[in-house]
């Protein structure tokens, strides 16, 4: 690991998960972080990471929550920070319980879900500000699989899709913030699996990112589980040739299926019910 490690908690309890937030590109990157209704907040909730260097965050039990990035990130004469991508809008480097305004690249967490096990993924649904991976460390059980989108998408973004600074491709929306059309939100008559379906757009995302969410229905691919592990979070990863355009190792579910009730029977429902609260808590 490049760079040096500045750990933010002395130690480890023996009920916590480590996560290491890693900072491969070659430009500053200011992490945020949103804990997820009901679960303990961490702190800090935003800091500065500069190239090569890496942040140690101690997080707890049962704990639910959101990582970002985010980038060209200044603060004006009257001390107010914002960022021109993944900003939280806290106009302080600490996000303070805010989340990041889209477009953004987000790893979410379930930790200790069903059957004890850790739920992640890395979403572009919201479109896409970077790149990130997330790999668990010395975890059981589960797939405990690296995931997420390794490509850098900012040069390549669809115009339509494409945030410019200047001439600059700096981050990449989604098409429900483009065009705000239900069939690419999933919402309205388009807010079930049958009826909202993979689009020209969110096939941009995963050909590039084939283990990353690219729209709301797409669990079957995107969603991985593990059990007792730390994490490496890692913005601008190396691109690795295990990352494939088929990936069989992700949670076996229905693509898109989303249970409608809390009074879900059997351990394979129990599982999507971890899921549902993953992607619902925000």
């Amino acid at each position: 690991m490049q760079g040096s490690v500045r750990t933010l908690v002395e130690k480890k309890s023996a009920h916590s998960s480590t996560f290491t937030i890693v900072n491969k590109c070659s430009y500053t990157v200011w992490p945020g972080l949103l804990s997820g209704a009901g679960t303990p907040p961490i702190s800090p909730t935003g800091f500065i990471l500069q190239p090569g260097a890496s942040t140690a965050v101690s997080v707890p039990t049962s704990w639910s929550g959101r990582f970002w990035g985010r980038t060209f990130c200044t603060e004006d004469s009257s001390g107010k920070f914002s960022c021109l991508t993944g900003d939280c809008g806290s106009s302080a480097l600490e996000c303070s319980g805010s989340g990041a305004i889209p477009p953004a690249t987000l790893a979410e967490f379930t930790l200790n879900g069903a059957g004890g096990l850790d739920f992640y993924d890395v979403s572009l649904v919201d479109g896409y500000n970077l790149a990130m991976m997330v790999s668990p460390q010395g975890g059981t059980g589960g797939n405990c699989t690296s995931a997420g989108c390794a490509a850098d998408l900012n040069g390549d973004c669809p115009l339509e899709l494409k945030v410019v600074d200047g001439t600059e491709g700096v981050a990449c929306k989604s098409a429900c913030a483009a065009f705000g059309d239900p069939k690419y939100c999933c919402s309205g008559a388009y807010a079930t699996p049958n009826t909202c379906k993979p689009s020209s757009y969110s096939e941009f995302f995963k050909t590039a990112c084939p283990t990353a969410y690219s729209y709301a229905y797409d669990d079957g691919t995107s969603t991985f589980t593990c059990a007792g592990a730390d994490y490496v979070i890692t913005f601008c990863p190396t691109p690795s040739t295990s990352v494939k355009s088929s990936n069989p190792m992700a949670v076996d579910i229905s693509v898109g299926y989303r249970p409608v009730s809390s009074a879900l029977i059997g351990s394979a429902i129990t599982t999507l019910a971890a899921i549902w609260q993953l992607q619902h808590l925000f």
